[in-house]
Order: structure tokens, then sequence, then C-alpha cells
């Protein structure tokens, strides 16, 4: 698999795999990173796995990326970019289907994705299994905040529990603000992180993510008399957004400072154009307290597919 290219020539002949309607297939993208990303969106968005910035910043720390088409007949019914490292190429939360293709052609089109270039792995968007593809983790659901309805239609549509511990940083005289420089927050979080026990990605990618996609880092904190009580970082990936990461200290939470700000959050994105925000799992190993507090948005329990080695079909 070759590093992101932009081709100029016609795409080389698809492997192709026969369903009995037609023969799916695979090209290159020919196109650019805005391309990519106009395509994507058009298709509805994707996870930010499937941003071009994710691609070429997987590219500058070494790993081979390819961005490709399924196509069935003349007809693209999927994108997809993959990243490679050590022979193992990955599809994180791809392909980006065009339309709805029905089960069995997703499947059909993982398999072709797997022939040549070396071993593959998938984490699907959307759930799907059978013949050639080997289970390797269980499938997990994601809390997904559909933005679009009104401000005041997001707020009917939070939890009792949830809305009333707004109301309270609210009538507290909590204040979000934005953190120009969210040092603080990334080095507080990280010390969670080693008492926690969990992993994420390193503290250079925020930095890296907001030079690649403009506007694409939201840092938020809320401060009571020169001290921090509570910061959450987002991060937009065209029409979507992801939480990244947060932190709260006791103070915090007894005022209830990360409700406000995964609001205010919420809120700020929404006015920027995204529709989406991605909350993240929703497991029992996160714990009960972090499943309930991404649950009171209100947001929806979609399931991903189970992360599979896709053998070549």
């Amino acid at each position: 698999m070759d590093q992101i290219t932009t081709p100029r020539h016609a795409a080389p002949p698809c492997p192709a795999f026969r369903t009995g309607r037609a023969a799916i297939g695979i090209r290159p993208f020919a196109g650019e990173g805005a391309d990519w990303l106009a395509a994507v969106e058009a298709a509805g968005g994707g996870a930010m796995a499937q941003h071009p910035a994710w691609g070429d910043l997987a590219a500058a720390a070494g790993r081979r990326v390819a961005r490709l088409e399924l196509v069935l007949g003349a007809q693209v019914i999927g994108r997809v970019q993959l990243t490679a490292r050590a022979g193992l190429r990955l599809a994180s939360r791809g392909p980006v289907w065009q339309g709805h293709p029905d089960a069995g052609l997703r499947r059909a089109g993982l398999r072709v994705l797997a022939r040549g270039g070396g071993p593959l792995m998938v984490t699907p968007e959307e759930p799907v299994a059978g013949f050639g593809l080997i289970p390797l983790i269980t499938a997990r659901h994601r809390a997904i905040w559909d933005l679009t309805p009104a401000p005041d239609v997001l707020r009917a549509g939070l939890q009792g529990k949830w809305r009333n511990r707004l109301g309270a940083a609210e009538r507290a005289g909590l204040r979000v603000r934005v953190e120009r420089d969210p040092g603080w927050l990334l080095q507080a979080e990280a010390a969670q992180r080693r008492a926690r026990g969990y992993r994420g990605l390193p503290a250079g990618f925020i930095g890296a993510w907001g030079r690649a996609v403009p506007g694409g880092v939201l840092a938020l904190g809320v401060w009571q008399g020169g001290a921090p009580l509570a910061g959450m970082i987002f991060l937009r990936h065209g029409t979507r957004a992801s939480y990244h990461l947060g932190w709260t200290g006791a103070e915090g939470r007894r005022l209830g400072a990360h409700p406000l700000l995964l609001w205010q959050g919420a809120l700020r994105l929404r006015a920027a154009g995204v529709r989406g925000l991605d909350l993240g799992d929703v497991d029992g190993a996160q714990g009960a307290g972090l499943m309930r507090f991404k649950c009171g948005t209100g947001a929806d329990l979609r399931p991903l597919g189970a992360t599979c080695l896709v053998l070549p079909g």
C-alpha cells in the first residue's frame, strides 16, 4: 500500500468480487484531502479516523496510508482510508458507505479490500459478520449525540438528573471559557490517566490536529478563584466532532462542572456547524458513572462492528 497520493492518471484495473449483480472493485481515490473530505461528507460524514488529516498525520508518523474507493460496476459504493504499519493494514471506523448497501455487499467489499497488500483488520462503523470475517475484539457501542435539533429541544432531551446537575452549575455562577493554551488540562488529564490506568493519544496529537484542521480543536475550562475546576477538549472532523478528553477535580465534581462543560461544548460545536458529537465507547469497563454521564445527554447508542481480521475473497 502506497503513501497518500493524488493520482493524475486513469485508475488501474480494480480487483473484483462477483456478487451476482455486478463486480465489486477497488481503485485509488483520485483527489486531494479536501476532495476526500467533501466525498465523505456527501455520504453523511465519517469518524475521525476517516478524516484526511488523520491519514496525513499517520503518514507523517511513518505509517503507510491509502485512500480507496469501492465500486460496483460504475457506481462508487464506499470509500475507506487505510493505514498500515509493519505489514498490517487497518481500516478504523470504515469504510464510509455511499447510500445503504446491505450487509452482504458490505462484507463482500471488505473481502475485496483484503486482497493483496498484507493482512487487513477492520472495525466497521456498522455491524457486519459472516464467512471471511474473523472476530478479534467484541463489538462496542458508541454514544452519538445528534446536535441538529434546536438548543431548547436538545435541553429537553437531557435526562432529568443530568439536566438538574446542569442547572445547579449554572445557578452556582460557573462560567466556561475557551482555553487558548490547554497545557494545564493536558497535564491534569495525563496524571489522571496514569492513576486510573487507561491509555490515550499522545498529548502532541492535539496540537498537530489543530494545525492540520483549522478550528478543529475546542478546549474549554471552568475556573474558580484562579484555580481550574474542570476542562474538556473536543476535536472536530468535518460536520462531526469527538469528545477527546476531560478532567475534573473534587470541587468541580461537587459543583457539576462536567455537565456544564459538555453542554456548552455541544452548543459551541453546533453553532460551528457540527451535526453529531461522538462521546466515545459505552461499556461496563469504563464504569457505571461514566456510562450514565454519556447516556444522560440523550445520545443514541450505536453498535460498531466487531474488530475483525478479513480473509481475502
